[in-house]
Formats: structure tokens, C-alpha cells, sequence
């Protein structure tokens, strides 16, 4: 009986758009191209393949004609995506591997799903490289059989199957695939794993492969688990500016608890999770620091830092330049130099069809000692009282644009402390001003006002 690969189309998301295979033009690749072929539905949804050549074998480039030719006899569409490794942190592999998902990424179309031929084994040894690197839960799940990925998704739809059904399956058909050489070279993790590790297993312990990932099957559900429970815990701690964590009640979690509501916090903040190391330095510097305290840590473009019993994630934003000055309408978004932006928007706060102000204003930074009088009948006010009853962080105040009237008051700082005199104008055009990015609200940065 001719042995068939299980592929389970119902695995994929309901909202996708196309399919794209990421093709290697080797034994799981070919084998699952082949199946695939065979798949009306996958024929139905545009399936079509991506080579990257990663220009380190003298052969890569016949290797990318192979591929093209396979896919020619399938009457499937395959493109070429040729890399340049470069010289940034971590061994070959995995700086191969970054660049690989960032070509394939960038070649994707939204909505599309990358499909990639990883199986058992893989599985397998993922688990036991994560075992040797000391991961937690997360870790040890390896890899997921579906997962976002960049503007679609990333599907495996083998992790089941063991690597010898592929070989039985091509072997059936006569498939012809192309070997590359460095995966005999055990001086790579993986290589060693699979070349030396995994074999000695499989003496001893037959099933060892399917074992291995059976175990990265109940990890990844225990982490599940575990997430739902994270994600109740953040909503407790949790500010109403997302970017910010009430520190009272995280301290009362124990410490691997607390670290877990951390990492679900970055993550969910879109931020690098932190080594190890910077963990520790989190708890020892910031968890427990002084209500009066101003600590910070850094790691990569990130900074956290612990400020009136909270915590407050802080991208890297530099301040305005001292010497801004722009006058503004308000019938466009006005781009300030430090990533922000200033809008005009409906009653509700929603992008709307562009209109100005009756008097156009000019944007400055801060330069200390600025008063704002909120009312006509009440005295000018020092800002920097005002944005401390607001609770603004320090940090965030060389980033706000002061609006002021072309006779010299001050009538707004960014969002935050408007004069009556600029609300009276915006209420007769039935418009709010919005101060949006990395401080400000975090929506429809890149696209602006639209039509209603």
C-alpha cells in the first residue's frame, strides 16, 4: 500500500488567505510539495512555493534551479529568495534561520499562510535543544503547529509524522530531492543531535523520537494552561494605560509567578522578552524599589522603569529638539520629529474628514516655566504642577508639544491639558485633538484620519 502524508486542513485558520510553501528543495520539503499537489483545496487557495537560498553552499544555486523545475512539472509557481547571513549574535544556524523567516516573512502576502515541512523528529530535537538550554514551559512546547506569523500565518502540518513516513513516501513515488552536505556536519547542535544523539536513543529506546514529542505536546498544553492563568493575573495588575503594571499587588506573587506575569505583559506590550539575567536584575532592582525611587533597567531598545508603585514600560523615544517650531491647522496629521503625531478627530475620538481650526496654532517644545490658564476666570496654572496631578512621568514630559496661540498663550500641552479657549474651538468644529504614538494613544498611527 503506497504510504500518504496526513495533512489536516482543518487545523488552518478559518480568515486565511493563500498558501506558500516554504520549499528547500530537500527530502521533507519535496515530500510535502508532492502532497500538497494532490490537495484540490490546496490547489483552490493558490499554493505556491518560496526557495530561499542562503548563498553558503557552492551548489545552493543549482539547488534553487531544482526547485524551480519541480515546481514547473507540478505547474506550481516558485520564486528564489537569495540572503546574505549577517554577522549579528548566535551560531550559523540560528542566524540562518532569522534570516530565513525574515525573506519569507517579507515575500508573504497578508493573510497568507507559510507552510514549512518540520516533522517528528525536528520536534524532537527542538525539545531536547531546549531541555539542554534550561527552558521553561514555553521553551520545552518547541514548536507550535500554528502560530502568526509576520502578516499571515505559520502552519506545520507534519509535527506528527515521523521522518521516515516522509522517506517512505518519496521512495513510493521516485521523488527526487537535493542533499545538503552541512547537515552531516555534527559540529552544528542540531546536526549532533540528530547525526549522533537521537540515534543511541533509538537503540535503547525505540519510540524515543515520538516520545520526545509527545512530551513538547503536553508541555505546549501545560503552557496553555498556565497562560490562561497569566492573563487573569495581568488584568489584576494591570493599569489603564496598558504600558504600565500596579507594583503593590505583583509583589504579593511569588517570584516565578510574578516573572510569568512579566514576560505575559511584554509579550502582550510587543516587547523583547529579557535573558535571564535581566530578569533578575528586574526583581532585585524594580520590583522592590522605593515608593520614591526612579530605577531603571535596559535591555536591547527597551527600558523599564518603577515609578510611584508602578511599573512603565518605556520604548526608546528621543525628546523633541528644543528648538521646534511648526504651525499647524489641524486639516492633516502633523508628524512631530519624535514619532508622535497630532490629530484632529470626531466626538468620539475616531479618524474623520479632514477639517481646521478657525485659528491655526504653533507646536513647541517645553522649555520650563510654561503657566496654562484653563479657564478665563482662573489664574494661569504651572504646567509642570498640572501634568504631576496628572500622574505624567517625567520621562514622558520632553515628548510632549506645547500648542500655542499665535498671540502667545499657551492653549494646549499634547492631549493632556487643554485650555478652555482651544475646547470652545474644537467643540464649534465638533472635533478632539489626539496626541498618538509611543506615548500617546496607540491606534491608526500609520494611517490617519479617513473619511466617515
Amino acid at each position: 500500500m503506497t504510504p500518504e502524508l496526513p495533512i489536516d486542513a482543518r487545523r488552518l485558520p478559518e480568515a486565511s488567505g493563500g498558501l506558500v510553501l516554504a520549499f528547500s528543495g530537500g527530502l521533507d520539503s519535496t515530500a510535502l510539495l508532492h502532497a500538497l499537489a494532490t490537495c484540490a483545496w490546496a490547489r483552490q487557495r493558490g499554493l505556491r512555493a518560496l526557495h530561499v537560498d542562503h548563498g553558503l553552499q557552492a551548489e545552493s544555486s543549482g539547488w534553487a534551479e531544482h526547485c524551480a523545475h519541480a515546481c514547473r512539472a507540478l505547474s506550481i509557481e516558485c520564486a528564489a529568495l537569495r540572503i546574505t547571513l549577517d554577522d549579528g549574535p548566535g551560531g550559523l544556524e540560528d542566524r540562518a534561520r532569522r534570516a530565513r523567516y525574515r525573506a519569507l516573512s517579507a515575500a508573504m502576502q497578508p493573510g497568507e499562510v507559510l507552510i514549512t515541512a518540520h516533522h517528528q523528529d525536528d520536534q524532537a530535537e527542538t525539545f531536547l535543544l531546549r531541555a539542554l538550554r534550561g527552558a521553561g514551559e514555553a521553551g520545552l512546547a518547541a514548536m507550535r503547529p500554528l502560530r502568526r506569523l509576520a502578516p499571515g500565518w505559520l502552519w506545520r502540518p507534519l509535527l506528527q509524522v515521523p521522518r521516515q513516513h516522509l522517506c517512505e513516501f518519496a521512495e513510493a513515488r521516485g521523488l527526487q530531492w537535493v542533499e545538503d552536505p552541512s547537515n552531516l556536519q555534527t559540529k552544528h547542535d542540531r546536526n549532533f543531535l540528530r547525526q549522533a544523539v537521537l540515534p543511541l536513543l533509538r537503540q535503547r529506546w525505540p519510540q524515543a523520537t515520538a516520545q520526545l514529542a509527545l512530551s513538547a505536546h503536553h508541555c505546549r498544553s501545560a503552557e496553555a494552561r498556565l497562560a490562561e492563568l497569566d492573563a487573569i493575573d495581568l488584568a489584576n495588575v494591570q493599569r489603564l494605560d496598558p504600558r504600565s503594571v500596579d507594583l503593590p499587588p505583583l509583589r504579593d506573587f511569588d517570584a516565578e509567578r510574578r516573572a510569568r506575569v512579566l514576560r505575559a505583559w511584554l509579550t502582550q506590550q510587543g516587547a523583547r522578552l529579557p535573558a535571564a539575567g535581566v530578569m533578575q536584575q528586574i526583581e532585585r532592582e524594580l520590583l522592590h524599589a522605593r515608593a520614591g525611587s526612579d530605577a531603571e533597567v535596559r535591555w536591547g531598545r527597551h527600558r523599564l522603569r518603577a515609578w510611584r508603585d508602578g511599573l512603565h514600560l518605556q520604548p526608546e523615544v528621543p525628546a523633541l529638539p528644543a528648538e521646534l517650531a511648526l504651525a499647524w491647522d489641524g486639516s492633516q496629521p502633523l508628524a512631530l520629529p519624535d514619532g508622535h503625531q497630532l490629530q484632529l478627530r470626531d466626538g468620539w475620538g475616531r479618524p474623520a474628514i479632514a477639517i481646521q481650526l478657525a485659528d491655526s496654532v504653533q507646536v513647541r517644545a517645553r522649555s520650563g516655566g510654561e503657566r496654562l490658564r484653563l479657564a478665563p476666570d482662573r489664574p494661569r496654572q504651572a504646567v509642570r504642577n498640572l501634568l504631576q496631578q496628572l500622574g505624567v512621568p517625567p520621562w514622558q514630559r520632553p515628548n510632549l508639544p506645547y500648542l500655542w496661540s499665535a498671540d502667545g498663550e499657551l492653549l494646549a500641552v499634547a492631549d493632556l491639558v487643554i485650555s478652555e479657549r482651544l475646547a470652545d474651538q474644537l467643540v464649534s468644529i465638533d472635533r478632539c485633538l489626539r496626541w498618538i504614538g509611543p506615548y500617546g494613544l496607540q491606534d491608526d498611527l500609520e494611517q490617519g484620519p479617513s473619511a466617515d
